[in-house]
């Protein structure tokens, strides 16, 4: 099951005192611990808790899925397993952010920032990001988030929406389950870096 992956992750960092999202050394032993554990998209997905299913997404809270670009056939690349916090509902769906689009380093910077915006500190199912555009866009701290904003088609979902909890934003946020179609994704960080600079 997915609730395992994160939960041994979660305990063992527990049990080192690494208590998630509350201080940057329990950040970065979230992020090094991810980056280091093996597992799929597609088994992330098809085995999650029944209580992570959503078929609706809110803004602010993180959530993965499998994704079919309605333009593909044109789009130079598009990620099959988009891993976003929504932003904003649009026509026939909505923008988000997904973290995928960043190299690690960059997405960790911006995480980083996210957390200023969180809405409480209990990092529980009540907690999420205040996110919108005038804040994203008004701070040198979000500057990366631009590459990362993304509109996407409810009709183009190829799954149900799996909510990654509060307590497991730091391991999903580096766990290996970007699936670029069309491209490498070094060429899509490279790609990043310069929209960026």
């Amino acid at each position: 099951m997915v609730a395992y992956i994160f939960d041994t992750i979660l305990s063992k960092g527990v049990r080192q005192g690494q208590i998630p999202a509350r201080t940057q050394s329990a950040r970065d032993w979230f992020r090094t611990t991810a980056k280091s554990t093996k597992t799929t998209p597609g088994h992330v997905i098809k085995e999650a808790d029944k209580t992570q299913y959503t078929s609706t997404s809110n803004i602010g809270r993180m959530y993965l899925f499998q994704y079919d670009a309605k333009h593909k056939k044109t789009l130079p690349y598009f990620d099959q397993f988009p891993l976003i916090f929504p932003i904003r509902k649009a026509k026939g769906g909505f923008y988000g952010l997904n973290m995928h689009y960043l190299p690690l380093r960059q997405r960790a910077m911006l995480m980083d920032a996210l957390y200023t915006t969180v809405n409480n500190t209990r990092y529980d199912e009540s907690t999420k990001l205040k996110l919108n555009m005038k804040t994203l866009s008004g701070a040198a701290k979000f500057k990366w988030f631009r590459p990362t904003v993304h509109h996407y088609l409810t009709k183009q979902l190829r799954s149900r929406f799996v909510e990654i909890a509060a307590a497991d934003w730091d391991t999903a946020l580096f766990l290996p389950l970007a699936r670029f179609q069309g491209a490498s994704q070094n060429k899509v960080w490279q790609d990043t870096r310069k929209k960026v600079s």
